[in-house]
C-alpha cells in the first residue's frame, strides 16, 4: 500500500472511531441500507428527469406546476416499490426557487414512502464551497436531505472529502463519477497520472481505500456508464455501490451488466430514466415499465424473480 493510501486509511479509521462521535453519528451506514433496499426491492434505480420534452409528452406545461404534477405522479407510482429514485437536480433548478421547492417535496415524499433518494447533483468544488454543497444535500436537518448524491472528483479526489466525511457522519452516501459514457469523458478519465495509472483508476483506487473492510459494501459508490464497453480498469476491489446510468433508451442493456462489470466487487444499481418515464402519465403504466426493467435486471444479476 502506498503512503498516500495508508494515510487515507488512517484518516478514515480515525473518523469512524472518533471518541467525539455521538450515537446519531454511529448510525447504520448507507452501504448497509443500500444493500438491504436491493435485497427487499431489487436492483433498480429510476431517474426523475423532468425535462421540457417529457413534460410536454405527458400533456403538462413546462412550468413549476407541471413539474410538481410530474413528480407527484412518479412518486405515487414508484416510491413504495423501487429501491432508489434519482431526481436530476438540474431539471428542478432551472425553475429557480419554485423548482427547489418541488425538489424538496419530491425528496421528502420519496423517502417517506420507503425509497432511497440519490440526488443527481454532480457537485464538486473545494474547501468551504464543497462543505456548503455537502451541507445542502447531506445534512439531516436540511430541506434537501438525500440518502446520497453524485459528486465529481475532477478537482482532485481530496476536493470531495467534505462530501464523504459529512455523509459518513449522517449515515449517507456519495457516488463518485469514475467512468462515464459521454463521448468526451475519456479525455480526462483515461489520461495518465504521474504514477502511470489512469485518472479513473486513481478514483477507483481511492474509493476502494475508503470502503475497505465495510460489510456488505461501503458507502462511497462510483458511477460507471452502462454503454462504455469493457472498462479495462480494475474494479475487482472497490467494495462499492455502483450506479450504472444509461440503461434502456440511452442504449444500455441488461446484457451489458455482464460484459462491462465482470469481476466487479460491489453491488450494481442499473438506472433507467426515459425507458420508464415514457410510460407515463399513467401510474399503472409507470409501474409496469419499472417492473419489466427490474425483472430483466434481476435475471442478469441473479436476484430472485418475485
Amino acid at each position: 500500500m502506498t503512503k498516500a493510501a495508508s494515510k487515507a486509511v488512517d484518516h478514515d479509521l480515525n473518523v469512524m472511531i472518533g471518541a467525539s462521535w455521538t450515537e446519531e453519528e454511529r448510525m447504520e451506514s448507507f452501504g448497509v441500507r443500500f444493500a438491504r433496499a436491493l435485497d427487499e426491492r431489487g436492483p433498480l434505480c429510476v431517474g426523475i428527469d423532468p425535462h421540457a420534452g417529457l413534460l410536454h409528452a405527458w400533456g403538462l406545461p413546462d412550468t413549476p406546476d407541471g413539474l410538481a404534477r410530474f413528480c407527484d405522479t412518479v412518486v405515487e407510482a414508484l416510491a413504495d416499490r423501487v429501491a432508489v429514485l434519482k431526481p436530476q437536480s438540474a431539471f428542478f433548478e432551472r425553475f429557480g426557487s419554485a423548482g427547489f421547492a418541488v425538489l424538496e417535496s419530491t425528496i421528502r415524499q420519496s423517502r417517506e414512502r420507503g425509497a432511497l433518494v440519490l440526488c443527481d447533483t454532480k457537485r464538486g468544488d473545494i474547501d468551504s464551497t464543497a462543505q456548503a454543497y455537502a451541507e445542502a444535500f447531506l445534512s439531516k436537518d436540511g430541506p434537501l436531505y438525500s440518502d446520497a448524491i453524485t459528486v465529481s472528483p475532477y478537482l482532485g479526489f481530496g476536493s470531495i472529502m467534505p462530501f464523504i466525511e459529512l455523509a459518513q457522519r449522517h449515515g449517507g452516501g456519495v457516488f463518485v463519477l469514475a467512468l462515464t459514457s459521454n463521448p468526451d469523458g475519456p479525455q480526462v478519465q483515461h489520461a495518465r497520472t504521474t504514477d502511470g495509472r489512469t485518472v479513473a483508476q486513481m478514483v477507483l483506487d481511492e474509493v476502494a481505500v475508503r470502503n475497505a473492510g465495510a460489510d456488505p459494501v461501503g458507502s462511497v459508490g462510483v458511477v460507471i456508464g452502462a454503454t462504455i464497453g469493457p472498462t479495462r480498469h480494475d474494479v475487482t476491489h472497490i467494495n462499492a455501490p455502483v450506479l450504472v446510468p444509461g440503461m434502456g433508451a440511452q442504449g444500455g442493456t441488461p446484457a451489458d451488466l455482464r460484459s462491462v462489470f465482470r469481476g466487479v466487487k460491489g453491488l450494481l444499481l442499473p438506472s433507467y430514466s426515459r425507458e420508464v418515464l415514457a410510460a407515463g402519465p399513467s401510474v399503472e403504466g409507470l409501474r409496469e415499465a419499472a417492473a419489466r426493467s427490474l425483472d430483466d435486471c434481476r435475471k442478469v444479476l441473479n436476484y430472485p424473480i418475485l
